[in-house]
């Protein structure tokens, strides 16, 4: 990787054999993807992120014995610092929100071009959200029929308040600006955005750049 930045470790996890040796294959000929193993279930993907410390877990939804879903849920509180992105067939609005909201960092679909697989990956590894587009179309959608009521009760203030230049990076963010285009705009480097964004998430207690921008919006932040 550029930078000599190591490449993102990543777990696969899907009960589909034949699938998952193929997705090896693919993503292991990728400098900036370092495959560390592989689950056939969520309670595998459990043993295996303890043992392996993968910075992305590539998680199928449905499964034996332990789903995606349930899967993802424990790892949000067992290991929150491991990225899960789900890549699954369907699309439908069950999985999609149960996904988000057990702690996903995106959802992609089994028909992803491995480009973007790969540059999904790398951006979980930031903490970035992904979303397939017509998956974001759903949250979109989603957000857009929400009403106040929807949002009550209203969160708390912040107990510490984001500073002048973290609103302005909340913002650029909320726009689905990327750390690099961020710097660009702020005239910053980008190690010093990635501060920013770090302490924007962890003030506004959001696990990724999707939900402190819904946050910052339902406090009237943006």
């Amino acid at each position: 990787m550029t930078g000599g930045a190591p490449p993102v470790r990543v777990l696969l996890v899907d009960d589909q054999a034949l699938f998952r040796e193929a997705l090896a294959t693919l993503l292991e000929v990728r400098v900036e993807i370092d495959v560390v193993g592989e689950a056939a279930n969520g309670a595998e993907a459990l043993d295996r992120v303890a043992a392996l410390r993968p910075d992305v877990v590539l998680m199928d939804l449905h499964m034996p014995v332990l789903d995606g879903i349930g899967a993802t849920r424990r790892l949000r509180v067992e290991h929150p610092g491991v990225r899960v992105l789900a890549l699954t067939t369907f699309d439908d609005d069950e999985d999609v929100f149960a996904a988000l909201r057990a702690g996903a960092v995106g959802y992609l679909l089994k028909d992803v071009s491995s480009e973007r697989l790969v540059e999904a990956l790398l951006a979980a590894a930031r903490g970035e959200s992904v979303l397939q587009p017509s998956v974001a179309a759903k949250v979109v959608a989603r957000f857009a029929r929400m009403t106040d009521d929807d949002l009550a009760p209203r969160p708390q203030p912040l107990v510490v308040p984001l500073s002048d230049r973290e609103l302005e990076v909340l913002r650029l963010l909320a726009d689905g600006g990327s750390n690099r285009e961020i710097a660009s705009a702020l005239f910053l480097a980008e190690g010093t955005v990635k501060n920013h964004v770090t302490n924007v998430l962890a003030k506004l207690g959001a696990r990724d750049r999707t939900q402190a921008a819904l946050r910052a919006r339902a406090l009237d932040l943006i």
